[in-house]
């Protein structure tokens, strides 16, 4: 109404009156002025990250650089860190983060999970480049709450989108075929190029790493999946400290493909292939496979419980222990010849096993 006022003002009194032009800047509501605020706080956090591979050239045979794809990452801190997906970097030979300002360095993979599709980058750039993300806390989210992603999708650089909390709870499948459990699912425009990105609440706060999208075309669809920042915030010091995930191990090997011989025996839970010599599990007599005298396979213990938590399969059995430290203690129930067994074991670190 105030825009037609305007126009028919300018007709009344000719050419010789001037129309004032309004100032929009007073219509903005407080989400978008939320959405505005957020955008110009957070996207000197987010950078681009280009990759290449040194394949051989067919007609000379000398090396040459070739691109093979682009991602989105952010500032973890005034170190030089940064956060993308591990399906960013993944066979790379040369990484490239740019930041907003355009400047570009060269990147070195500190540490990888791509269990969690996560890896952390370095780069050599001077404090003041750096504007770290800060992390909130993703157990605080609901259905429902804005969220927003700031990325570079097909490479339009540092794009936002805005959309809701559409589902908690997820599983999606990481380049290792490991689950990733507690993904957050969004309708926020998620397209290739944004992976490695941040998802972000109204505060402005880390909750979520954009990570895949479902789709029939390769273009968002309104179903878009983020890693929850508290996976993020217990991985990424582990990557930066060791180089990967210091998840405490039980003492055991676990039997491979072992989906078809649960099958073959009609059972859940872990199968023990062998117990490592001189661990607690061994003094206390659990037992892996063994063959009788005809040469049969007979099944030792089966994992199906870790602290009270079931173990059905690999996955819940290394989100268990993905929980714990090393020198925590368990109780680990197991199934061997109908009978249920109990076993208190201490966890030992990766690197002593």
């Amino acid at each position: 109404m105030k825009i037609l006022t305007y126009m028919l003002a300018g007709l009344l009194f000719g050419a010789t009156a001037t129309a004032q032009i309004p100032d929009y800047s007073q219509f903005k509501t407080d989400d978008e002025e939320n959405n505005i605020e957020i955008f110009k706080s957070v996207s000197p956090s987010v950078v681009n990250i280009t990759n290449s591979r040194l394949l051989r050239s067919f007609y000379s045979f000398n090396p040459q650089e070739v691109p093979q794809g682009s991602g989105t990452g952010f500032v973890w801190d005034k170190e030089g860190y940064i956060v993308t997906n591990y399906h960013v970097i993944q066979q790379a030979d040369r990484v490239t983060v740019t930041l907003q300002d355009g400047t570009s360095y060269a990147a070195s993979a500190v540490g990888v999970d791509p269990d969690k599709d996560l890896a952390v980058l370095k780069i050599d750039a001077p404090d003041a480049e750096l504007v770290a993300v800060q992390p909130g806390d993703s157990l605080l989210l609901e259905v429902g709450r804005k969220v927003i992603a700031i990325g570079n999708p097909f490479g339009f650089d540092t794009t936002m989108t805005v959309g809701i909390v559409s589902a908690l709870g997820r599983e999606i499948d990481s380049v290792s075929r490991r689950k990733i459990r507690d993904v957050i699912q969004t309708d926020a425009a998620i397209n290739p190029g944004n992976s490695g990105g941040p998802l972000l609440n109204s505060l402005g706060q880390l909750v979520g790493v954009n990570t895949a999208i479902y789709s029939p075309t390769g273009s968002s669809s309104g179903i878009g999946f983020a890693i929850p920042v508290n996976t993020v915030k217990r991985i990424v010091p582990e990557l930066i400290a060791y180089g990967r995930v210091q998840t405490p191990v039980m003492g055991i090997r676990q039997v491979p493909q072992a989906d078809y011989y649960r099958g073959q025996w009609g059972i859940e839970g872990v199968i023990v292939l062998d117990v490592f010599p001189g661990t607690d599990l061994e003094r206390l007599g659990m037992r892996g496979l063994t063959r009788d005298l005809r040469g049969r396979i007979q099944l030792g213990d089966v994992i199906i419980e870790i602290d009270g938590q079931t173990v059905r399969n690999e996955d819940d059995f290394a989100d268990v222990l993905e929980q714990r430290s090393a020198g925590d203690t368990v109780k680990v129930k197991t199934l061997r010849d109908s009978l249920i067994k109990e076993y208190e074991v201490e966890l030992l670190s990766p690197r002593n096993r």
